[in-house]
């Protein structure tokens, strides 16, 4: 990623984890609010604040940064996503009645990004060794947010005692022709220490059931799971992938 470390409040020196972690007392987000970030991100807008094409949408303070960052997401046309500045993301924020604060931007959008960029990479680890090297890699088609409607498995989740997740995307990625549905469901929660400051998010990643190839890639790594148990190995996703 191209932001700095002091930029960014997510620790990314462990890249076997699927989780990110940030300060409580440094986080504005709320995540009471079941909100999406799909729908900000998507919008690629000509106007520096991010207001042109939605006429009810507030201008953010001046002062807020224009700069976007570039994602490491590639594009079908061979360029990478990028994503919203300061000033977008406070303007989206705003039109959807969040009272955003202006001293928060510099906090939430790195955030955004970051966890964005591990939602990829755990999307890369499914993505490995299927054949998209072929044609110069997997390419993120669409992405929707969804954060009204539960997946089956948060919903089981939730029937055991776990808080449901605050937002869900499907990400379309496309691998040689093939087109593939990923299911992400975004989990914050606290770690543990003394009185569990240290927020983080959890990201459970997966293929949809609605092609056979998401049942395939799905039955493999359950199988190399129970086998790895097993014979008392886990394998090396199984200890990557968080809540699979």
């Amino acid at each position: 990623m191209s932001s700095s470390a002091e930029k960014c409040p997510i620790d990314h020196s462990a890249p076997s984890a699927s989780s990110s972690s940030a300060t409580a007392d440094k986080c504005p987000v709320d995540h009471t609010q079941r909100s999406s970030w799909a729908s900000i991100l998507s919008r690629q807008s000509q106007d520096g604040h991010g207001a042109a094409e939605y006429p009810d949408t507030p201008l953010p303070p001046t002062n807020l940064p224009l700069d976007r960052e570039t994602s490491s997401i590639p594009r079908p046309d061979g360029s990478k996503w990028v994503y919203p500045s300061q000033a977008q993301f406070y303007a989206a924020m705003a039109r959807k009645n969040h009272n955003p604060q202006e001293v928060d931007m510099k906090v939430v959008v790195p955030i955004h990004n970051a966890v964005n960029e591990r939602a990829w990479m755990e999307i890369m680890k499914w993505e490995t060794g299927q054949g998209g090297e072929k044609c110069g890699g997997v390419k993120l088609v669409s992405f929707k947010g969804r954060p009204n409607d539960m997946s089956p498995r948060a919903r089981w989740y939730s029937l055991l005692g776990f808080s449901p997740p605050f937002d869900r995307h499907d990400w379309v990625v496309d691998r040689c022709g093939t087109r593939m549905r990923y299911v992400i469901d975004f989990y914050s929660g606290h770690t543990g220490g003394p009185a569990s400051t240290n927020l983080s998010f959890y990201l459970d990643v997966r293929p949809a059931l609605d092609s056979w190839e998401g049942v395939r890639l799905r039955s493999e790594r359950f199988l190399r799971q129970a086998f790895g148990r097993f014979w008392g190995q886990p394998s090396a996703q199984e200890s990557a992938h968080s809540r699979s």
